[in-house]
């Protein structure tokens, strides 16, 4: 047993002078608490999955955990929010072959519209997943200032606002967006349109 005693010597040494982790700042932990329903929620209209919505999450939080200082000002809800959708459009733009459940496909916690058919319904999923992946394609501004507009309810203004731009800068860009976005998925609506 003395044997035992000289080998965890230098362990305990070497432990006595590490130090504690830090614990997560409690504007960190406020700022969680506050913002996470948030940023849930528009990371899962940006990527259709409840899954990739609580990795945006983690991710949001845990870049902002690395951070030396935690200085959102001056509206922390907005600068949380444009993380969010920055990091969703990230993570599906990247997401190749790893399987999630999309938004469409949880009929079980989206209200159903009985006026629709399933032929119906089975058109507006596909409509969604290509709008989806399309908006992955603009422009990183371009993807945010449509997200924010289509998928957050944002005006103008407000989105000029929160990206430090002029209202028409993102008026001309929404709508050359709009037609881009029209341009892709023309050929889909006119084949359900003529049916």
């Amino acid at each position: 047993m003395g044997g035992d005693n000289l080998k965890e010597e230098p362990v305990q040494a070497a432990v006595s002078h590490l130090k504690p982790l830090p614990e997560p700042p409690r504007e960190l932990e406020k700022l969680f608490h506050e913002h996470n329903a948030l940023i849930f929620r528009t990371a899962y209209r940006v990527t259709g999955s409840a899954e990739d919505a609580e990795d945006v999450l983690q991710t949001v939080f845990l870049r902002l955990a690395r951070r030396t200082e935690v200085d959102l000002a001056p509206s922390p809800a907005s600068y949380l929010h444009r993380a969010a959708v920055n990091a969703s459009l990230d993570l599906v733009r990247s997401r190749t072959t790893a399987r999630s459940v999309a938004l469409e496909d949880m009929e079980s916690d989206l209200p159903e519209n009985p006026a629709l058919n399933p032929e119906s319904r089975h058109a507006d999923h596909e409509l969604r997943k290509l709008i989806q992946q399309a908006v992955t394609r603009l422009g990183a501004s371009a993807a945010e200032m449509f997200v924010l507009r289509y998928f957050e309810g944002y005006g103008n203004s407000e989105i000029a606002e929160m990206l430090g731009t002029s209202q028409m800068v993102v008026g001309v860009t929404l709508h050359r967006s709009r037609a881009r976005l029209r341009k892709e998925i023309g050929n889909y609506l006119e084949k359900h349109h003529e049916a």
